[in-house]
């Protein structure tokens, strides 16, 4: 018996050092070019002095976490690494040695850098970091395996554990904002989940960035048997096998009390009372755990049911609150003078306006074409005011007195991409990073409006004037949902009126009416085109036979010479990788085959990681064309909007490879 017992502690340990042993690659890494450094100025001297501190810091963290700054203003970096909370000391050591000496490889001569391996993060910065939620950046990745069965029962079972780790990581008040669990799926498949956010972090911000990393998962992770987001200040993973020592998602027993006076004991010395003592604890507390664990998953199953069942009917009883006086509107836009006008589109005016409280709103006029009556109006307004990303203007409310029906936005002063992308003066505020940030920006709030929200809408007017930007111009889809609002008669993918702007409504839709998600894909692949051009698909015309922007870029594409398509002003400072990768995605997205035409899922995996390979592109459609130069899609009636500079705004055994949903 004491062999058998050795021999079963010895495979235990085995396997536990399989689970944890140091990944001699990193999972990903963050290295924006935005700012470079010189090799060997201030700069770079304090970067080495940083990563020294921290990796010999890494012996013994705290909480296995560190945070150090090395140098002075202008020149000072700011540096933290993050070990797993349930590796030893040892790993984490190791793993921060590997990271400090790797990074600078991974990310040569970047004055900002992450890098993230199975064991640890670690990352620096030219400007503080401490403190501060992080989640502008994210990787994710997903296992290659479905779920064998039942997979909405597996994503409910997913979807509570992450809930309840989540909750736990928030909490947590032993320093580690971390968690780990394991859950029973089938009789024999388990679920194991893991969560943790950097100590630093306030409470909320931890939930900030815990919740937002866990609502990514059904859209990239939806049935797979394993997935992860990572962010700078927090991750998320869970798989079908173990990952994680598993003692780190069970509590510590009770304190054992010592054997009375006069207890046998064994050959090793250990008295049989203390032995049975043991086992009765650990036995109680497993029980006890169980229940608990069951009853708390139920109680958030029903509750989540509940939500689910009462946000079917609260539409209307909502609507008052969303409700603004029309003498409010009036007096706030000057009674709506012209002066306040700052746009015009195929929906009505837009207009500038200032609250009592001294809030600006953007009000957008309803033109008096719209087919719907009051109550389907307000409906469909309260519908659409729950959709809320950061990457979607906000619909604070809705007026409807004298014939009149008002959207209320929030408004920001940085107006609309098209402003600064088609002006040769104001483009170089656009750098290539910013542009970057603004095509990731578009894609994740198509995302979120094709898969993601409450509704499934698809926008049907995306376009260079429909992207606001905000203070740190992070791009702010506008008008979506106004097919539903307006009232345009569709039934089954199909409209009898035809709601968008030439140039960049897909061919099908453009000609036959047809419209579906993948009809905002090949808008979106177009906006690509035009922010990595800097020219406008509408006003493009080339002499040596390019009919039109995507016809351009495909010329160029086939002729091995893509970058000659950046607009010059990014000819310095620009990402040749993220460029030609971009220009690779523009083109599958303007496909002429529907099917062919990547789902915006994809897109955003593609955008994120470059282990995701691409298909080879189709030729784009190629339309008509008057005498003028000007596109000419095949169809008999628009609602094309021509519209203003629009200046408003809302505000890994089995983790290799990326798949999307």
């Amino acid at each position: 018996m004491p062999f058998f017992n050795n021999s079963i502690a010895l495979l235990f340990l085995c396997l536990l050092i399989l689970t944890t042993k140091i990944s001699s690659k990193p999972l990903s890494n963050h290295c924006p070019n935005t700012t470079t450094f010189t090799p060997n100025t201030t700069y770079h001297t304090n970067l080495n002095l940083l990563l020294s501190n921290l990796s010999s810091n890494a012996t013994t963290p705290d909480d296995g976490f560190y945070t150090t700054t090395a140098g002075g203003s202008p020149n000072t970096v700011y540096g933290l690494f993050l070990c797993r909370g349930d590796v030893t000391t040892d790993q984490c050591h190791n793993c921060v040695k590997t990271a400090s000496q790797e990074i600078l490889q991974e990310c040569p001569n970047r004055t900002v850098a992450t890098v993230w391996y199975d064991e640890c993060l670690l990352r620096y910065s030219s400007t503080n970091i401490f403190s501060r939620v992080d989640t502008s950046v994210w990787i994710i990745l997903s296992n290659s395996t479905n779920v064998s069965e039942e997979p909405d029962r597996f994503m409910e079972l997913l979807a509570s554990t992450m809930d309840e780790l989540a909750d736990w990581a928030e909490t947590n008040r032993s320093g580690k904002k971390f968690g780990a669990k394991v859950a029973d799926f089938t009789a024999v498949q388990k679920l194991y989940g893991l969560v943790q956010c950097t100590p630093d972090l306030s409470t909320d911000d931890c939930n900030t960035c815990l919740r937002d990393g866990i609502a990514r998962l059904p859209s990239c992770c939806g049935g797979k048997q394993g997935g992860r987001v990572l962010f700078p200040s927090c991750n998320i993973r869970y798989e079908t096998h173990p990952f994680f020592n598993i003692s780190a998602s069970t509590p510590v027993p009770a304190p054992v009390p010592p054997p009375p006076p006069g207890s046998s004991t064994g050959k090793g010395g250990t008295s049989t009372g203390v032995i049975i003592g043991i086992v009765v604890a650990v036995v109680v507390v497993a029980v006890f755990f169980s229940v608990g664990v069951w009853c708390k998953v139920m109680k958030r199953r029903k509750e989540y049911n509940n939500i689910r069942e009462e946000s079917v009917g609260d539409d209307i009883t909502t609507a008052e609150s969303l409700s603004y006086d029309f003498v409010t509107i009036e007096a706030a836009t000057n009674n709506f003078s012209h002066q306040n006008k700052i746009g015009e589109g195929g929906f009505g005016a837009v207009y500038k306006g200032t609250l009592s409280s001294g809030q600006e709103i953007a009000v957008k006029r309803l033109s008096k074409r719209s087919g719907q009556g009051a109550e389907e109006f307000k409906n469909e307004v309260v519908l659409v005011a729950k959709l809320q990303h950061r990457n979607l203007v906000r619909l604070l409310g809705f007026c409807l007195e004298r014939e009149e029906k008002l959207l209320i936005y929030e408004f920001v002063p940085n107006k609309s991409l098209d402003y600064f992308l088609f002006d040769p003066a104001k483009r170089v505020l656009l750098d290539w990073s910013r542009r970057y940030k603004i095509i990731g920006g578009i894609a994740r709030g198509i995302l979120y409006l094709h898969e993601d929200s409450r509704l499934r809408i698809i926008h049907r007017d995306l376009k260079a004037s429909n992207i606001l930007l905000d203070e740190d111009m992070s791009a702010k889809i506008s008008d979506f949902g106004m097919a539903r609002i307006f009232g345009v008669n569709q039934t089954q993918g199909n409209t009898n009126r035809i709601v968008g702007t030439y140039g960049y409504m897909s061919p099908e839709y453009a000609m036959r009416g047809q419209f579906s998600v993948k009809s905002d894909v090949f808008s979106f692949g177009v906006l690509i085109l035009e922010i990595i051009t800097g020219k406008k698909n509408n006003n493009f015309y080339q002499s040596d036979g390019a009919r039109d922007l995507p016809s351009f870029a495909w010329k160029h594409w086939k002729d091995g010479t893509p970058m000659e398509l950046l607009d010059p002003t990014l000819a310095d400072s620009n990402s040749r990788n993220e460029v030609i990768r971009c220009i690779h995605i523009g083109l599958l997205c303007v496909q002429e085959d529907v099917d062919a035409r990547p789902s915006m899922a994809s897109v955003v995996v593609m955008l994120n990681s470059y282990s995701f390979t691409l298909q080879l592109p189709q030729h784009p459609p190629i339309f008509g064309r008057s005498e003028t130069g000007s596109t000419i899609p095949k169809v008999l009636e628009s609602d094309q909007s021509t519209s203003q500079s629009v200046q408003w705004s809302l505000n890994e055994a089995s983790i290799t490879e990326l798949h999307p949903r």
